[in-house]
């Protein structure tokens, strides 16, 4: 009975140990707002602010994840719902775009072993992540190079949203990285997309299938 009610906890507020300094700082702000409403008698504004300190956390939650990839696996880079997988500017190149609602964690990770080429930062619209031309929104775009190899990339390309805009960047032009490592982070509701080379990929995820960054299998090197 006590083993099945310390689960059932672990499960419910382990997010409460991954929350990332930001996301604590805000979260005491919002607590010492809601305390001097109290004071002051403000009672639906006290709730109100506790509401957004306890949202504010939750957001910015950051889990571990260690999965063990295969070589010839490609990693989500970040959870959300894919939105599609298609062949866009480049006839070269294939796109996966995953849309980051307020509810997902907006860590970016890695998509594979190798290494950071440049980092092309766009300034742009502010739609929401789930609109069709929010590709044209102020962007980030991360080049992965699969073992420094230009052929085999797997781009990550951070893409803002409509409400706080905040693009995180956390890696540098040059720097190794492993897949399934955090690259990145996107402040509330975002769109991640990558590139990949379409001849040389075989992706396996479907439009509106929902994946795990650092977890679910994107695609797969021919």
């Amino acid at each position: 009975m006590l083993e099945d009610i310390k689960r059932t906890l672990s499960k419910s507020f382990g997010w409460v140990s991954t929350v990332l300094p930001l996301g604590l700082k805000l979260f005491g702000i919002g607590i010492v707002c809601a305390f001097i409403c109290l004071l002051l008698n403000w009672h639906t504004l006290c709730v109100l602010f506790i509401v957004a300190a306890l949202f504010c956390a939750y957001f910015f939650r950051d889990p571990n994840r260690n999965t063990v990839f295969a070589d010839d696996e490609i990693a989500c880079p970040a959870d959300g719902t894919i939105l599609s997988v298609k062949t866009e500017d480049d006839p070269n190149s294939v796109v996966v775009r995953i849309f980051l609602s307020i509810f997902d964690v907006h860590v970016q990770r890695s998509t594979v072993n190798g290494k950071i080429g440049e980092i092309f930062y766009n300034k742009g619209t502010f739609l929401f992540a789930d609109h069709p031309d929010a590709d044209k929104n102020e962007r980030n775009l991360i080049q992965i190079f699969k073992n420094g190899v230009p052929e085999n990339f797997a781009h990550v390309e951070q893409i803002t949203g409509a409400i706080a805009r905040r693009i995180e960047c956390w890696r540098h032009t040059g720097q190794e990285v492993k897949i399934g490592e955090r690259i990145g982070l996107v402040r509330f509701g975002s769109q991640v997309a990558v590139y990949l080379p379409k001849h040389k990929v075989r992706v396996v995820v479907k439009e509106g299938q929902k994946v795990q960054g650092g977890i679910t299998v994107l695609a797969l090197w021919k």
